[in-house]
C-alpha cells in the first residue's frame, strides 16, 4: 500500500488541506481523506496528472530543423510538412522507440501522467510493410514500457492525399492503409499493449477528412466502438477548402450533418471553424483537442476558445509536434491568445473559478475523455495520475487556493512539478524520470546517427 500526504490538494469539491490519498496495488486510489494527520509520503500540492491527448513523438527529432527560410515566397504549414516528409524517411524503428522514450519521458516531467499517441508512422521507407505488421506500433509501447507513462495507442487510417482519392504522395507512402489492412494493423497495435499495464489502451484515428473517404470514416467508427476516435479537423484554410470543394460542405458542417461526433470523440486543433460550427460542435459533446504551441509554431491559427466555453465546450491539451514539451505553456499558450485576439484580459476565468483552474480542470476532463481514461480527478476508484508541485519557490510563495494554479500557469516555468505518478506508478522523483540518464543517453546516440544518414 502506498500512501501520499498532501498539504493541499485539488479535490472534485475544492481545495482541501492535509489530505490523505491511499492507493491501491492496482494503481487505482483506493481512498482519499481530507483533514488526516500525516502519513507516507509527503508533498506541499498535489494535483490531478493530466493525459497529453495528441502526440506525433517521431517530431520531436525534428525540433528546430524546419526554421530556415525555403525557397518558397510564404512559409506555411504546407512547406513544413515537406521538411517533415523528407525527415521521416531516414527513421528506423530503433529510432522511433528512442524518440518515443524521450517524448514519453518529457511529458511526464512537465506534469502529464498520460500520452495519447496518434501514430501513424506504419511502413517501412517507400510504403512496404515490416514482417511485423505493427513493427511501428510495438515501438511505442515498448518505449511506455521503460518509461512508465500512462498510454493510449491511436493508429492512424491514411489512405489517401487528399479529398479526391488521389494516390499518397512519396513522402506520405509509411501513413497508407486501405481499410482492410487497417483493421488488421488496428487489431495487431492492440495485442502490443498486452505486456503493459491495465491502464494502457486502444483508440482509433481517421487521420482527416483529406486522407480518409466518407466510407472509410463510417468504417473506422465501427471498428471499437465506445473508444476514443480522433481526427484532426478545420486545421488549416485549404483544407477546409478542399473538403467544400469535393463535399459541398465545410469540414464541421459535413462531419455533423453525416456522423454524430459525442464525447468518445475528439477533434483536433478546429483552429478554423465558424461561431455556427463552434457552438453546434461544442453542444454535440465532443473534446476539442488542442495543441497551442504547436498551433503558434506551425501558423495554424487561434482556436475561438471564448464562443466554445460558452456553448460548454469540452477541450483538453497535447504538444502534438513536441517541438517544446511543455503542460503549463500549452495552458498559457491557449489563454493568451484569447487575449491578444479579444484585446481583454483573464478570458475563459469564471466568476467562481479563476484563469488557470478553468484552464487545468477542463483540461483534466478533457484529456481523460480523450484518452479513454478512468482518471481525471483525485477520487476513490480512478487511476492514481498525479503530479506533485513544490511551494518552496518564489513562483509559488504565500499562494493559496486558485492563485496556485494561476501562478504556476502564468509565471511559472520547468522544474515546478516535483513527483508524478501515473497509475500509481511512481516515475518523476524529485524532478527527474527515474531513468532520465539512460533514455537521454540512448537518444542522443541514436539522433547522432540520424543525422549523418540525412
Amino acid at each position: 500500500m502506498t500512501v501520499i500526504w498532501a498539504e493541499q490538494a485539488l479535490l472534485p469539491g475544492g481545495w482541501a488541506r492535509n489530505t490523505r490519498v491511499e492507493l491501491a496495488a492496482d494503481g487505482r486510489i483506493r481512498a482519499v481523506t481530507p483533514d488526516a494527520a500525516p502519513d507516507g509520503q509527503r508533498v506541499e500540492l498535489l494535483l490531478p496528472a493530466m493525459a497529453n491527448l495528441h502526440s506525433h513523438a517521431f517530431q520531436r527529432a525534428m525540433a528546430g530543423l524546419s526554421e530556415a527560410r525555403g525557397p518558397h515566397p510564404r512559409d506555411t504549414f504546407w512547406t513544413w510538412r515537406q521538411i517533415m516528409f523528407r525527415f521521416l524517411d531516414h527513421l528506423t524503428p530503433e529510432d522511433v522507440e528512442a524518440i518515443a522514450a524521450l517524448v514519453q519521458m518529457e511529458m511526464l516531467e512537465a506534469g502529464y501522467a498520460t500520452n495519447v499517441e496518434f501514430h501513424y508512422l506504419h511502413h517501412r521507407p517507400g510504403g512496404a510493410g515490416y514482417d511485423n505488421i505493427a513493427e511501428m506500433s510495438e515501438r511505442i509501447a515498448a518505449a511506455a514500457s521503460r518509461t512508465g507513462i500512462g498510454l493510449t495507442l491511436l493508429p492512424v487510417h491514411y489512405q489517401f492525399g487528399g479529398c479526391d482519392g488521389r494516390p499518397l504522395g512519396p513522402g506520405q507512402a509509411r501513413f497508407g492503409t486501405d481499410p482492410d489492412g487497417f483493421a488488421r494493423l488496428l487489431d495487431a497495435a492492440e495485442a502490443s499493449l498486452h505486456d503493459l499495464p491495465l491502464d494502457a489502451g486502444i483508440g482509433v484515428a481517421p487521420h482527416s477528412l483529406r486522407a480518409v473517404s466518407p466510407e472509410g470514416l463510417a468504417a473506422c467508427t465501427a471498428l471499437r466502438p465506445g473508444r476514443p476516435l480522433h481526427m484532426h479537423l478545420a486545421e488549416q484554410i485549404p483544407e477546409i477548402e478542399e473538403v467544400q470543394a469535393t463535399h459541398g460542405l465545410r469540414p464541421v458542417e459535413w462531419l455533423l450533418d453525416n456522423h454524430a461526433p459525442d464525447g468518445n470523440w475528439t477533434l483536433i486543433h478546429l483552429t478554423h471553424m465558424t461561431e455556427d460550427e463552434t457552438r453546434r460542435l461544442a453542444g454535440a459533446g465532443a473534446v476539442a483537442g488542442l495543441c497551442p504551441i504547436t498551433e503558434s509554431s506551425l501558423g495554424d491559427g487561434i482556436f475561438n476558445g471564448t464562443t466554445w466555453r460558452g456553448a460548454g465546450g469540452r477541450l483538453g491539451f497535447g504538444s502534438d509536434s513536441n517541438i517544446r514539451i511543455s503542460l503549463i505553456e500549452e495552458l498559457r499558450t491557449l489563454e493568451y491568445s484569447q487575449r491578444l485576439r479579444d484585446t481583454a484580459r483573464a478570458i475563459l476565468a469564471q466568476p467562481e473559478r479563476s484563469t488557470g483552474r478553468v484552464l487545468y480542470e477542463a483540461g483534466l476532463e478533457g484529456g481523460a475523455r480523450a484518452a479513454g481514461r478512468e482518471s481525471g480527478a483525485i477520487r476513490a476508484g480512478l487511476w492514481a495520475d498525479f503530479c506533485a508541485v513544490s511551494l518552496q519557490n518564489p513562483v509559488m510563495a504565500a499562494r493559496d487556493g486558485d492563485q496556485m494554479l494561476d501562478s504556476l500557469i502564468f509565471a511559472g516555468g520547468d522544474g515546478l512539478i516535483r513527483d508524478v505518478w501515473a497509475a500509481g506508478r511512481h516515475v518523476v522523483r524529485d524532478g527527474r524520470h527515474i531513468d532520465r540518464d539512460r533514455i537521454t543517453a540512448e537518444y542522443m546516440a541514436r539522433i547522432t546517427r540520424l543525422q549523418e544518414r540525412m
